[in-house]
């Protein structure tokens, strides 16, 4: 299996946020990871193999240095989710032309992209349990197509190629079926079956809609990759298929592979980049090794991270909307994330390092900025460095149409970011 058959395959097995960290989970168990749970005592060791999970929705997978208490922490950050249409409580809204369900609107995708699609549903359910506390959570994927959004025909609306200003709430909702649904709730009706226990014993579910196309090589040159989320899941994979690599060679530096979720919403939760999380972690491996807090605050004064997310390529349709000196190409190779006023972590420092990483891992490096004229995004990097005083870069693979419900990728850039990352986890052979 080729790395891009791999990818496609992570791809397809994580619609949402849940289930990309599950695919996560997965192949780090089948590479002999092990699971610590937060709440139990931990003990390591120079060598180990271990990840921890954060809300079913974020991983934190590293391979312990052989550097001692002090040994710095080489960090690659992604994210899991990526925008899209959450259901909402009590969703079902049956009418006269069939039955739909009411959704909200996750992170900032491009809505019209949404429409005439067949949809997917997955997500978790939260199921009674003998403790209050900590129901019984489960996986759910209905992965046969189940919804369509329909778009209004253009005989109702002449002008709609010359701008359709849409409501999420009106003009979004997905249809799940022709006739009048009215069963309480079919939704809960769908996963019991899945799951095969009791409809009122499902007591909440967070469940998202996903495109049902599956990701795909595209171009007469098999060049290109279509999917669905490859904002932010490429870098995830690229990220995971690094370590994995690496994992069994010694190094001097603990390394670490963070997937956060909640980034496409500010990344304000317990799962997200502005909690401790991270920070609690890196430091209970240097309690484990022996360290105190000045062995933590020298490990991190010698860390390094790569924030990993994806970049805007240059649109070939639209280059007056890209700055004229700085905007990296599809097939060019991955890119370095700059900003003035520091919504990226990336300064001189940080992007000569990263720079050297790619030189040495014999690939290409572009960099990204912003049009003087537009005001660019953030991601992790700048987020992260509120928690902890890293040194580190913000890059990505360039990708057109983000935020699309099916966006478009270098298959030579996935490539090279994997072999740009590689050589980073290898930089301190033990």
């Amino acid at each position: 299996m080729t790395l891009i058959d791999d990818l496609c395959n992570f791809l397809d097995s994580s619609p949402v946020n849940f289930w990309a960290a599950e695919t996560v989970r997965l192949r780090l168990e089948k590479q002999g990871f092990e699971h610590l749970d937060m709440r139990a005592t931990w003990a390591l060791k120079p060598g180990d193999k271990r990840y921890v999970m954060a809300n079913g929705s974020a991983v934190f997978a590293f391979v312990v240095g052989d550097g001692g208490a002090a040994a710095p922490f080489d960090i690659i950050a992604a994210h899991s989710d990526s925008p899209g249409f959450r259901i909402k409580p009590h969703c079902q809204m049956p009418g006269e032309a069939g039955t739909r369900l009411n959704t909200e609107v996750y992170g900032g995708p491009i809505l019209y992209t949404w429409f005439d699609r067949p949809l997917g549903i997955a997500g978790r359910v939260a199921l009674r349990s003998d403790d209050p506390l900590h129901p019984d959570m489960r996986l759910v994927r209905l992965a046969k197509p189940l919804l369509v959004i329909p778009h209004l025909a253009i005989h109702f609306n002449r002008q709609v190629n010359e701008g359709n200003k849409l409501s999420k709430q009106k003009d979004m909702l997905p249809v799940i079926a022709l006739e009048q649904q009215n069963s309480v709730d079919v939704i809960r009706e769908l996963a019991a079956i899945q799951l095969g226990v009791d409809p009122d014993d499902i007591l909440d579910y967070e469940l998202g809609l996903n495109i049902c196309q599956k990701a795909t090589v595209v171009g007469d040159d098999n060049s290109m990759i279509c999917s669905g989320r490859l904002d932010d899941l490429s870098m995830v994979h690229a990220g995971l298929t690094a370590l994995l690599e690496s994992a069994d060679a010694p190094s001097v530096h603990t390394r670490v592979l963070a997937v956060f979720d909640n980034e496409e919403t500010g990344s304000g939760t317990k799962q997200g980049a502005h909690s401790p999380v991270l920070r609690n972690i890196l430091q209970r491996i240097t309690l484990c090794l022996g360290g105190d807090e000045s062995h933590f605050m020298r490990a991190i004064a010698g860390s390094f991270m790569i924030s990993a997310d994806n970049a805007h390529g240059f649109h070939p349709n639209y280059p007056e909307k890209y700055d004229p000196t700085n905007h990296p190409l599809l097939g060019g190779g991955p890119c370095v994330k700059i900003n003035a006023n520091c919504k990226y972590m990336t300064d001189a420092d940080s992007s000569a390092a990263f720079m050297a990483v790619c030189e040495r891992a014999g690939v290409p490096c572009q960099t990204f900025v912003n049009h003087s004229d537009s005001a660019g995004g953030s991601t992790l990097g700048n987020i992260l460095t509120s928690q902890l005083p890293l040194r580190g870069v913000d890059m990505g693979a360039p990708v057109w149409a983000m935020h699309s419900a099916c966006e478009t990728a270098s298959v030579f850039d996935h490539e090279a970011t994997v072999k740009a990352f590689a050589e980073f986890y290898n930089l301190y052979p033990a």
